[in-house]
């Protein structure tokens, strides 16, 4: 079965990834054991989110700056959500710790802690004031 994209919708593929979550969340049923995968794919897909918020905020901020403040809490709260999701994948047997000096090896480990510290600095530096040496 073809499905059609309706060509007034603005944002179709957030929409389709809405409608992925919605679909895994049904599969995955009390039996089902969520892995260090599940735990890398929702990190990815909650970092990407956190961009996509900021992305937001930025064009919404200008014009509307209460609104901007609440994305603010929402860009907060996703980085927070990401934080403990990374916290979490580490935390399952088996798994080795992140040490932002080295990388753990292993391609999974690698690509969620990689994720993880690149957002990370980018929030630094987009939150941090900059230092003009004048200390």
């Amino acid at each position: 079965m073809a499905t059609t994209t309706d060509t007034t919708d603005a944002h179709p593929y957030l929409r389709a990834a809405t409608a992925g979550i919605r679909h895994h969340t049904r599969a995955l049923t009390p039996g089902t054991r969520a892995d260090r995968r599940h735990l890398d794919n929702l990190h990815e897909h909650l970092t990407r989110l956190h961009l996509l918020i900021d992305q937001v905020a930025d064009t919404v901020r200008p014009e509307h700056p209460t609104a901007g403040r609440h994305l603010a809490t929402a860009h907060l709260r996703l980085w927070q959500a990401a934080n403990s999701l990374h916290d979490a994948f580490h935390t399952l047997p088996a798994a080795p710790a992140c040490t932002p000096d080295r990388l753990p090896d292993g391609p999974l480990v690698l690509t969620i802690c990689q994720r993880h510290l690149a957002s990370g600095h980018a929030i630094r530096r987009k939150t941090t004031p900059a230092d003009h040496g004048t200390a």
